[in-house]
């Protein structure tokens, strides 16, 4: 379950830097209620890019917007309640590793879903219901 986050150079501290993905994992699983699970946990990972700042834009300019990107099959955070934990959850996670000038309003969140038979891990493609069942399993 990829999590990429970008950000300009700067907005996040240096230990934000460091912090932000472990945390936005341990996020995720816990949304997910998956917290133990070893199967889960194993392919939650992602980047953190930081760029000049020159380089980050909304609504046409530069500006110090961070964004929180997570792709997940379609069973993952499945309903609106789960990803809107995720969402405040995500956007806490970055308010508290940014600077403390750094406005809300500067930090998006989304979520893409992969559809049933497009999630890969090892060169597998794992169904829905294979998933399910790995994680079961775990």
């Amino acid at each position: 379950m990829p999590i990429t986050v970008t950000a300009p150079r700067g907005v996040l501290t240096p230990a934000g830097e460091r912090e932000i993905l472990p945390r936005l994992t341990e996020a995720l699983i816990e949304v997910s209620g998956l917290a133990g699970n070893s199967f889960f946990s194993a392919v939650v990972g992602g980047t953190v890019h930081i760029l000049d700042p020159e380089n980050v834009y909304a609504g046409g300019v530069s500006r110090p917007v961070v964004m929180v990107e997570l792709k997940l099959p379609d069973i993952g955070l499945a309903d609106q309640p789960a990803r809107a934990a995720f969402i405040a959850a995500a956007t806490d996670i970055v308010a508290d590793l940014a600077n403390p000038d750094h406005r809300r309003e500067d930090i998006w969140v989304n979520i893409l879903n992969a559809p049933d038979g497009a999630w890969g891990l090892g060169g597998k493609a794992y169904t829905n219901e294979a998933l399910i069942a790995a994680i079961a399993a775990a």
